[in-house]
């Protein structure tokens, strides 16, 4: 009975297409909340360790416009990149000290949730965005 919807049930495109909405549609929350309530607690964080806060901004674009973009399949490549480095400075920055650690409430690994969108960025980095996306076949996708 499964025979003839084979196709669908092993179809990689749409598996990546579901990355992508995860994924993208996921972290664009965050950065709409950086979009309507600002940057200022990343920027004391990058200042609390010497670095300039307009590096902040970075955070925003990442999970405000290469999510989006990731979402549409435009240039996933490139902004699964963007992703998958903001999430690495994120781990570096508010997470570093709890690498190794477990939550103690939920027994998952304390930064479970920023490695929940950097290996799927990253899948998606060596994959591309599948036949879903706007710009498939390009150098980017």
């Amino acid at each position: 009975m499964l025979e003839k919807y084979k196709d669908c049930l092993r179809s990689t495109d749409l598996g990546l297409l579901i990355i992508r909405l995860n994924v993208g549609g996921l972290l664009l929350f965050h950065g709409i909340h950086k979009t309507i309530n600002g940057v200022a607690g990343i920027e004391g964080m990058l200042s609390s360790i010497g670095l300039p806060g307009f590096i902040a901004y970075g955070a925003l674009l990442s999970e405000l416009v290469a999510s989006i973009m990731v979402v549409l399949g435009v240039w996933t490549r490139a902004a699964s990149a963007v992703i998958a480095v903001n999430m690495v400075v994120a781990i570096l920055m508010a997470h570093l000290s709890v690498l190794l650690s477990v939550d103690p409430v939920t027994g998952g690994w304390a930064i479970e949730l920023p490695m929940l969108y950097l290996l799927p960025a990253l899948a998606l980095c060596f994959t591309g965005g599948g036949k879903y996306s706007l710009t498939r076949g390009t150098i980017f996708d």
